[in-house]
């Protein structure tokens, strides 16, 4: 439904869209410290943007003449420049979630090797796990480190022990399977980009644009708030998570985002070395260190505490695969939606601003 764009109407219609974008976010702080970071909880994430998306892009398509002039047409260019960084992180994102299914699989070894319906467990399949479960500890090693890793293996790995070889070759290995973007390409550097040119709108430009302003911001604030969440939680190249994120407390929707900031913060405090803060990845990489300490103390035959021990973490295991298994193909579908609704926004919006130049 078009505006009749009375500054009272446009108004009403920012207002609304703000009281939305509340909404929806104080449910997702509202989640509990298990649930923030988890896979259903980046779902949600991901459902309430390309909610919010879709408010605002409604909004501006109700007042597109007021897109043409200033200084809305500047604001909207501007965030054209944000979206282009947005897409090329959804990219990278897509990579990592890649890289998560290599684990999963690996995961799948170990708990076939090491089946629950198999009386006894011998030497044999314990190799077997081992192997898988050595490869998932070397794939999850976090960036920064697996990229010094495979610097020093690519420039001594010809002339090392080949134990040092054979490692080498698999982390190269896991991360071919990944990271399409340029060795170059930095997720850091994108997020700081899309954080350093957001400011809060002032006074003259509020009245000059009626309070569509506003809502330029707020959407802006939620694209970089979705955007550092996702970096955050899966593997990503470069994934620093230093990007300013400042907000005028005045603003109704500032409450529920900034704590979800500061939640996903606190996350990483406490996992500062963690290749992606999503809540399975963590309880995987706690598993695999407890299972390679466990396996190192294993002596055949299993006694039968040992053999429990075993069965007990293997099934800690399954649950955890049995996760990602059901939860990665629909969070990539939703990742791939959001770069689809970010494309056809932009396309919108310079449509409607080069209406005015022909």
């Amino acid at each position: 439904m078009a505006s009749s764009h009375d500054p009272n109407s446009i108004e009403a219609e920012v207002e609304a869209f703000q009281n939305q974008v509340v909404d929806k976010f104080h449910a997702l702080s509202s989640a509990g410290h298990d649930d923030i970071l988890s896979l259903s909880w980046v779902r949600n994430l991901l459902d309430v943007f390309i909610c919010c998306q879709e408010d605002f892009r409604v909004v501006l398509l109700n007042n597109e003449p007021c897109m043409r002039r200033a200084p809305m047409d500047r604001l909207i260019r501007e965030l054209y420049d944000r979206s282009v960084k947005a897409l090329d992180i959804c990219n990278a994102i897509r990579d990592g979630i890649e890289q998560i299914r290599q684990w999963q699989k690996l995961m799948e070894i170990i708990l076939s090797a090491l089946d629950s319906e198999k009386k006894h467990l011998g030497e044999g399949q314990f190799r077997r796990a081992k192997k898988a479960l050595t490869d998932l500890a070397i794939g999850m090693l976090d960036e920064d480190s697996s990229s010094a890793l495979a610097r020093g293996r690519w420039s001594f790995g010809r002339h090392s022990a080949s134990s040092s070889s054979s490692k080498g070759k698999k982390l190269a290995h896991f991360r071919s399977l990944s990271w399409s973007v340029s060795r170059s390409w930095s997720a850091s550097k994108e997020l700081q980009v899309m954080a350093n040119n957001i400011s809060a709108p002032k006074g003259n430009d509020i009245s000059a644009t009626n309070g569509l302003a506003v809502a330029v911001y707020t959407i802006s604030c939620v694209l970089l708030l979705v955007m550092w969440a996702l970096v955050a939680a899966i593997p990503c190249q470069d994934r620093g998570l230093q990007a300013h994120f400042s907000i005028p407390r005045q603003f109704v929707w500032a409450a529920p985002v900034l704590s979800i900031h500061e939640k996903i913060l606190e996350e990483k405090r406490e996992r500062k070395n963690a290749c992606g803060l999503l809540k399975e990845i963590h309880q995987t990489e706690k598993l695999t260190r407890q299972m390679t300490v466990l396996f190192d103390s294993l002596q055949f035959p299993l006694s039968q505490d040992k053999e429990a021990e075993v069965r007990q973490k293997v099934g800690e295991l399954g649950q955890v695969s049995e996760k990602l298994k059901d939860g990665l193909d629909p969070l990539e579908l939703l990742v791939r939606e959001v770069f689809n609704r970010i494309v056809r926004s932009r396309t919108d919006l310079l449509d409607s601003i080069g209406k005015g130049t022909e």
